[in-house]
């Protein structure tokens, strides 16, 4: 899917470059499959920001995606594949033999009319089939990987994205995820077979600061720009770099600071 350029009429379009979405055959979605979704403007529960520079975002409908691919020894047809503002991905809706509907995240070479299929036996590693790592051969590409029998996916669900299986050793899997890092995960876990579709999402260019307010991103003001008062890297005479190493308004460290610190997990994660 190459990406869509356009002529250079104004500033905006000069540097503009969009993925052309030709695998999109459906412009609305399944109306049952929706949810309203308030804009929370980076706020918490309380009403406190969460995350700066956030709100102001066109209206959005929430599509309720399966990441636990429970229909079990159901075969589907893939109706459509359609546009999600939600996520990077694009999203599949399969249609299952007993009449159900549901959407799925849809892997790169997937096209209407193909069939899927979820199972916890031993089925075609095909594209689009979900079933535990245990019967997945290693070498092959996974996305949307539980770590939790049951629990549904929750790794490697991003545009582009795909883990692999290096080994298999007792009860666990060892999965190389896309930030490179390897991970033990239950070989009854489950994954869906592919990488995940969209390839052209990591060379999207805006070309103009209003598109990124249509996605609810607000201007975001850079530390060293600001007053000492303001933030520790603030001040200085002239274009001054901070002097120190980049941190967040209150001192925490940035860049090259360690934030992990679950020790549950830590022996899951090989170095």
């Amino acid at each position: 899917m190459p990406l869509k350029t356009y002529k250079p009429t104004s500033p905006g379009l000069r540097k503009r470059a969009l993925a052309s979405g030709k695998e999109i055959t459906a412009r609305e979605p399944h109306k049952p499959l929706t949810r309203p979704l308030k804009e929370r403007a980076g706020r918490s529960r309380r009403g406190r920001i969460a995350v700066r520079s956030r709100g102001g975002r066109h209206k959005r409908l929430y599509r309720v995606v399966d990441f636990k691919r429970d229909k079990f020894d159901v075969p589907g047809k893939v109706a459509t594949v359609e546009y999600d503002p939600n996520r990077s991905a694009r999203i599949a809706l399969v249609c299952y033999a007993d009449g159900e509907k549901r959407y799925v995240l849809a892997p790169h070479g997937l096209k209407v009319g193909d069939a899927v299929l979820s199972s916890n036996a031993a089925i075609d590693a095909k594209i689009g089939n979900t079933m535990p790592l245990e019967h997945i051969p290693p070498g092959m590409e996974i996305h949307n990987i539980e770590l939790r029998p049951g629990k549904g996916g929750q790794l490697v669900r991003s545009a582009g994205n795909a883990a692999t299986i290096e080994a298999k050793e007792g009860a666990y899997a060892v999965v190389r995820l896309p930030s490179k890092r390897r991970r033990l995960i239950l070989l009854r876990c489950r994954a869906t077979v592919g990488q995940v579709g969209n390839l052209d999402h990591e060379g999207v260019t805006s070309g103009k600061a209003g598109r990124s307010r249509w996605l609810g991103r607000r201007p975001h003001v850079r530390g060293v720009a600001k007053n000492p008062v303001d933030h520790p890297l603030g001040g200085g005479e002239g274009k001054a770099s901070g002097g120190r190493h980049p941190s967040t308004p209150w001192g925490a460290p940035t860049k090259g600071y360690k934030t992990r610190r679950n020790k549950r997990t830590k022996r899951f994660h090989l170095k």
